[in-house]
C-alpha cells in the first residue's frame, strides 16, 4: 500500500520537527525535568505541525527509556506502539465531528480508568475550537482538576473560538508558519531519502502555496515528483503542475505596470484572456510576486503596496462578477489611477493683448474671445490633464483610454477615438462626462471659452463591436448599478 510522504516522513522525535525551535525547546526541558502540565493548548496555522508535536509529548510521558535530553527512545514497546498507531492510551478526538455534549460525558466517565498499557492517558483534542458552548463547559471541571495519569492536549486554529476559562486552564503554546528556510531543509531531506532533486528557484514557488504549512508543502512536493516522474523537478515542471502563472509572464505585465504603458498593458491582458490564463489568480499570482519583490528590494514598497491593495480590494468587490476579463481592467485602470504622478503645466504663458474692441458690437454677436493655446500646448500637457480627470472620477482612465488630442479649431479640441472605443466616445460626449471634463480642460489652461469634440475614426454605428458591453460593465460598475 502506498504511503504519502507527509506520514512516510512524519517527525519521530522532536530533532526532525521543522521549525518551532523554542516551543520544543521548552517542551523537551518539562519532559527532561518531567514537569509537564496536564493540559496544553497549541494554537496556530493549520499543517504547522501542533497534531505531530502532540502526538511526540504523548510518546515523551509513556517511554520507558527517555533519553537525558528529553527525547523518546524510539525503541520502547510504548514508543514503537505510538509510532505504528496502536496504543490504547492515546486518545485522539476530533472534535469537527465530536463536538457535542455527549462525546465529552462519555470523555469524561472513561477518564478515570487507569492506562492500559501506558505511564499516561493522553488525549489530542484536534480542531478544539469546534466544541459546543455546552462541550466546553462539561469539560471545564476535567480540565481544571484531572486525575493525575491523564493529559490533555488541545490543537486549534482558531484561538479567538475558545473559552477564555478553557485557555488560562491550560499551558499555551502559540504556533506560527514556518519560515522558507524551515520549510526547504524539511523538503531537502525528504529528497535525499527518495534520491531525487529540484532546482532551488523551486522552493519559493512550493512555499507560497503552501502557505507555511510543513504538511502542505510535503503534499506538493509529492504531486512535482509525480509529475517529473524521475527527472529533476525544474521551475516549469512546479508551474505547469501547480498552475501557477509563469514568473515571466509576471514580470513582463509588472514591468508595464510599472512604467504605465496602458495600451501594452491592455495588450497583455487580452493576450493572457486569449490564452486562457485564469485573470483572477493570475492577478492574485502577481500580487504574491510583488509580496516577494519588496522583501527581496527589488520593489519599491509604496508601489508595490499599492498593487498588492489595489488587486485584493477590486477582486472582492468583482467577487460575484463573471467576466474575469472586466475585473482584470478594473484592476489596472485603479492601479494606474493610484499612481502618483507629479502635474507639470507646461502651458506657455500667453500674453493678454489688448484690443480696441466695440463692445457694443461684442454684447450684439456675443462673440467668444479666441483660445490662445496651440494643439502642441494640448500633447504636451495630456497625461497631466489626464491625471487630473482620473483624480477626479476613475472612470476616466477607462472612457480616455484609446483618446488623442489632434486639432485645437474653433475654440475647440477635437479629440480623437479609434473606432473599437466608439462606447468610450459616446460616453464622453453625453452630457455628465462632457461637461465635467471640458471643466477640467478650461481649469488647467485658463480658457473659459474652450469646448470639445469628439470622433472616431471611420466611425460608423454598424460597426460596433462585442467592446460595447464590455465598457458598459465599466460603466455600470463605477456608477453602483448592478
Amino acid at each position: 500500500m502506498h504511503i504519502t510522504l507527509y506520514r512516510k516522513y512524519r517527525p519521530s522525535s522532536f530533532s526532525e520537527v521543522s521549525g518551532e525551535n523554542e516551543i520544543v525547546k521548552s517542551l523537551k526541558l518539562s519532559l527532561k525535568n518531567k514537569s509537564m502540565a496536564h493540559a496544553y493548548l497549541f494554537s496556530g496555522p493549520r499543517g504547522v505541525g501542533k497534531t505531530t508535536i502532540a502526538r511526540l509529548i504523548a510518546k515523551g510521558v509513556n517511554c520507558l527509556n527517555l533519553g537525558e535530553d528529553g527525547e523518546p527512545c524510539n525503541e520502547c514497546k510504548n514508543c514503537k506502539a505510538i509510532n505504528e498507531g496502536r496504543f490504547s492510551d492515546l486518545i485522539e478526538i476530533d472534535a469537527a465531528s465530536n463536538r457535542s455534549i455527549d462525546e465529552i460525558r462519555s470523555l469524561k466517565e472513561k477518564i478515570n480508568y487507569q492506562p492500559v498499557e501506558g505511564l499516561k492517558k493522553v488525549y489530542i483534542i484536534d480542531e478544539a475550537h469546534m466544541l459546543t458552548k455546552e462541550a466546553f463547559n462539561a469539560l471545564l471541571k476535567t480540565l481544571e482538576e484531572p486525575p493525575s495519569h491523564v493529559m490533555f492536549i488541545l490543537a486549534t486554529t482558531e484561538l479567538d473560538k475558545i473559552l477564555p476559562t478553557i485557555i488560562s486552564r491550560c499551558q499555551r503554546y502559540d504556533f506560527k508558519a514556518l519560515d522558507i528556510e524551515d520549510m526547504k531543509s524539511g523538503l531537502k531531506h525528504i529528497l535525499k531519502e527518495e534520491n531525487l532533486s529540484m532546482s532551488d528557484e523551486v522552493y519559493p514557488l512550493i512555499y507560497e502555496n503552501s502557505s507555511g504549512s510543513m504538511r502542505d508543502s510535503i503534499s506538493i512536493l509529492e504531486r512535482l515528483i509525480v509529475t517529473a516522474n524521475g527527472n529533476e523537478i525544474n521551475l516549469k515542471i512546479a508551474e505547469d503542475t501547480l498552475g501557477v502563472t509563469p514568473s515571466s509572464r509576471i514580470k513582463i505585465f509588472l514591468d508595464k505596470l510599472l512604467n504605465e504603458s496602458e495600451y501594452n498593458i491592455i495588450n497583455e491582458l487580452e493576450a493572457l484572456a486569449n490564452e486562457s490564463f485564469d485573470i483572477e489568480l493570475f492577478f492574485k499570482d502577481l500580487a504574491k510576486y510583488c509580496k516577494n519583490a519588496i522583501v527581496k528590494n527589488e520593489l519599491d514598497i509604496d508601489k508595490g503596496l499599492k498593487i498588492i491593495s489595489t488587486i485584493y480590494d477590486v477582486i472582492n468587490k468583482f467577487k460575484f462578477e463573471d467576466d474575469k476579463k472586466l475585473v482584470g481592467y478594473v484592476i489596472v485602470a485603479d492601479i494606474l489611477a493610484n499612481s502618483t504622478q507629479t502635474i507639470v503645466r507646461t502651458v506657455t504663458k500667453v500674453q493678454k493683448v489688448t484690443e480696441d474692441i466695440d463692445h457694443t458690437l461684442v454684447e450684439a454677436v456675443k462673440e467668444k474671445p479666441k483660445v490662445k493655446i496651440t494643439i502642441a500646448d494640448v500633447k504636451s500637457n495630456w497625461n497631466s490633464i489626464l491625471s487630473e480627470a482620473r483624480n477626479k472620477r476613475i472612470s476616466y482612465k477607462v472612457f480616455l483610454m484609446g483618446a488623442e488630442p489632434i486639432k485645437v479649431e474653433n475654440n475647440s479640441i477635437l479629440i480623437r477615438y479609434d473606432k473599437k472605443y466608439l462606447f468610450s466616445k459616446e460616453q464622453m460626449e453625453s452630457e455628465e462626462y462632457n461637461k465635467e471634463f471640458t471643466e477640467i480642460v478650461r481649469k488647467f489652461f485658463n480658457e473659459d471659452s474652450l469646448a470639445l469634440k469628439y470622433e472616431v475614426i471611420g466611425q460608423k454605428k454598424e460597426e460596433e463591436s462585442g467592446e460595447e458591453e464590455f465598457f458598459k460593465k465599466i460603466e455600470n460598475y463605477f456608477k453602483g448599478n448592478s
